[in-house]
């Protein structure tokens, strides 16, 4: 039997797979998304690949598994941006600047860099139920407002998002330029905002 660090068979697994994750992670972080194989994980943690294959069946399915047990807490985040606003307009500039945040300040550097890798479509479809979480707070608000094809809406809003976090992430100087710009395209389009009244 092997030799475990924890009371339990469960938890020593557990605790080898957040090394594993953790260590999957950084490598992506350190070295780009090409970098992660099943072989350069194992020699980073120092684990033989078939002992690897107790928890990974394939590169796939290790990628599925960062992105699946980073969006949970991810999709909290944002969440609980939109718990503030009272309107919708706040709500969605909520949702634009928490997701713009996540994505570009590296705490989630690996799933962001991730999520859009070319995966198997088992893997693939992993992911997107996980992504739904993401958009869940967004739809939920979008229909609580009335409007039409809620689900069509956010996933358009999201594609602002990720079209502004691939600019920010390229240009880091004008990030913030950048996530002004997706927030207002995303609750004005092309109608410029109404300029601020000033306080009496």
């Amino acid at each position: 039997m092997p030799r475990i660090s924890e009371p339990t068979v469960a938890e020593h697994r557990a605790r080898q797979l957040r090394t594993l994750l953790d260590a999957a992670r950084a490598l992506v972080a350190e070295e780009g998304i090409e970098a992660l194989s099943l072989a350069a994980l194992a020699r980073r943690v120092g684990l033989s690949r078939p002992s690897l294959y107790e928890y990974f069946r394939s590169k796939d399915d290790l990628v599925a598994a960062i992105v699946e047990e980073e969006l949970p807490r991810w999709a909290a985040l944002v969440e609980q941006a939109l718990t503030g606003p009272p309107d919708l307009v706040g709500k969605v500039e909520a949702y634009v600047r928490a997701q713009l945040e996540v994505m570009t300040d590296g705490r989630h550097a690996a799933a962001v860099q991730l999520v859009e890798h070319a995966l198997a479509e088992p893997a693939r479809e992993r992911i997107r139920e996980g992504h739904a979480q993401l958009l869940r707070p967004l739809v939920d608000a979008l229909k609580d407002a009335g409007l039409p094809d809620p689900e069509l809406r956010a996933g358009l809003v999201q594609g602002i998002v990720d079209a502004a976090a691939a600019l920010a992430t390229r240009t880091p100087a004008s990030a913030a330029t950048v996530v002004d710009t997706a927030v207002a395209q995303a609750v004005h389009g092309l109608t410029p905002p109404k300029p601020a009244q000033p306080r009496p």
